[in-house]
């Protein structure tokens, strides 16, 4: 690639700085086509092709996602039979985890509002064995419903309350246990992170 001549290099010069602009080079290598010049069949639209692959694979979500809760429930099952370990936690975790990170795409945006707040839960509460079963039971329990009963949009705003509810009651709950914990207590009040639809 041919090097910039200084007469290539473009400089302004302001009161209290200089901004120095040099050519681009990528304008020597592309090609400049006119709207009438292509047809419908050579666009490609990766959006279009993208929003395609999803639709065709949207039959399965909900198979998917049973899948998701279905490890969510075993995960929680094998801590309420058999007690708490780290390897029980962590697998608690990452089901928990990967429900919030799909759940929206397949059609279940509300389920990944709840999953994050258990995620929190497991994630900041100090003493992991301490936590009462019911925060655990009524989060999963709420996921599972969303999921089993297809509830998508249609009752939204019931699930959202849902959500929003036991959201507060995590929050209010890890508040109270990180008060003396400072950096957890800073993580606790930050907003949502799960995606919104």
């Amino acid at each position: 690639m041919a090097k910039n001549s200084a007469r290539d290099i473009e400089v302004k010069a302001f009161a209290t700085h200089q901004v120095i602009t040099q050519p681009n080079p990528l304008r020597k290598v592309l090609r400049r086509v006119e709207d009438k010049d292509l047809s419908e069949k050579d666009l490609d639209d990766p959006v279009a092709r993208a929003e395609q692959a999803l639709a065709g694979l949207s039959g399965e979500f909900k198979d998917w996602m049973a899948d998701e809760v279905n490890r969510l429930s075993t995960a929680y099952g094998a801590i309420r039979n058999d007690g708490f370990t780290k390897d029980r936690r962590d697998e608690l975790f990452r089901a928990a985890h990967d429900i919030k990170g799909d759940a929206a795409t397949f059609g279940f945006p509300v389920a990944a509002e709840i999953a994050e707040s258990l995620c929190r839960v497991i994630e900041h509460a100090p003493d992991f064995e301490k936590v009462p079963a019911e925060l655990f039971t009524h989060h999963i329990n709420a996921i599972l419903a969303i999921v089993h009963d297809n509830t998508r949009l249609d009752s939204l705003t019931v699930s959202s309350e849902l959500s929003r509810r036991l959201r507060k009651v995590a929050d209010e709950y890890l508040a109270h246990v990180n008060r003396d914990r400072p950096e957890h207590l800073e993580a606790v009040l930050a907003p949502s992170i799960a995606p919104l639809e």
